[in-house]
């Protein structure tokens, strides 16, 4: 990752979360903070504890970042950012943290007499890890129109070719959802489980064969011997779990999103 690329997600990261940003010139930014985001990257449970029972006012932290010494002015006081740093692996822990899920509305510009209507969308992106002795991921991201049901695939490309803004936009309204989020997730969900019954699983198959021929060396090596009931059933155990075949799928992130794009 290079510098330029820190910075750049600095700016996102800290833009994203509401902060300001007082200064960002070439090789550092100056970031207000949040309170939220207080509380997330500095360390002071104390302080903000002390505020919280006296009622006292809140003064979030100011950062200094450097992201590039060699062209920041000499007089800068800050901390050095780059690949690595404890402080930029705490921002991308935070940043996974926080990103869980996200409301976003699309920023079509419209006039006074011809309101937008924005129809609601649900999100999900997942990874679906197949597993067995070898082991293969790939990521999906459907989306589901919370009005007519429309099933979209490969929606976050999708979703990044269109102006998106965390407050709905003038001349813009939200349509209500005729399918509550909770049942958009399981229609999600069913539609991922009947494409897994639809693949090959040739990969799985073979799988079992290198489980089952070195089960039978395992079985083999332990004829012979007295007393190796115990030894043997952890080393089938072990077999078990290095050769079994499964598919986990786990939730990367998610997103409500209201959408003025008819075609997606």
């Amino acid at each position: 990752m290079k510098q330029a690329e820190i910075h750049q997600f600095l700016e996102r990261f800290f833009l994203a979360n509401d902060c300001e940003l007082l200064e960002n010139k070439q090789g550092y930014l100056v970031v207000q903070l949040t309170i939220d985001l207080d509380k997330e990257l500095m360390n002071r449970p104390f302080y903000w504890h002390y505020l919280e029972k006296t009622g006292g006012i809140p003064n979030p932290a100011k950062l200094t970042l450097i992201t590039n010494p060699a062209i920041a002015p000499k007089d800068i006081k800050g901390e050095l950012i780059h690949f690595g740093s404890p402080r930029l692996h705490q921002l991308f822990t935070c940043a996974k943290k926080l990103s869980g899920y996200i409301r976003l509305y699309e920023n079509r510009k419209g006039k006074a007499q011809e309101h937008t209507a924005l129809k609601p969308w649900i999100n999900i992106n997942m990874k679906i890890s197949y597993q067995c002795d070898r082991k293969r991921d790939i990521f999906r991201s459907i989306g589901l129109q919370l009005i007519n049901g429309q099933i979209v695939d490969d929606f976050q490309s999708k979703l990044e070719k269109l102006p998106l803004a965390a407050k709905i936009p003038d001349f813009a309204f939200t349509l209500s959802p005729l399918i509550m989020p909770k049942s958009g997730i399981t229609r999600i969900e069913n539609t991922v489980k009947q494409d897994l019954l639809k693949e090959d699983y040739t990969w799985a198959e073979e799988a079992k064969q290198r489980w089952a021929k070195d089960l039978h060396l395992l079985e083999h090596f332990y004829e012979d011997m007295e007393d190796y009931s115990e030894s043997l059933e952890t080393e089938r155990l072990a077999l078990q779990e290095q050769y079994e075949p499964k598919i986990n799928i786990s939730i990367v992130n998610g997103g409500l999103f209201y959408l003025a794009s008819e075609a997606m």
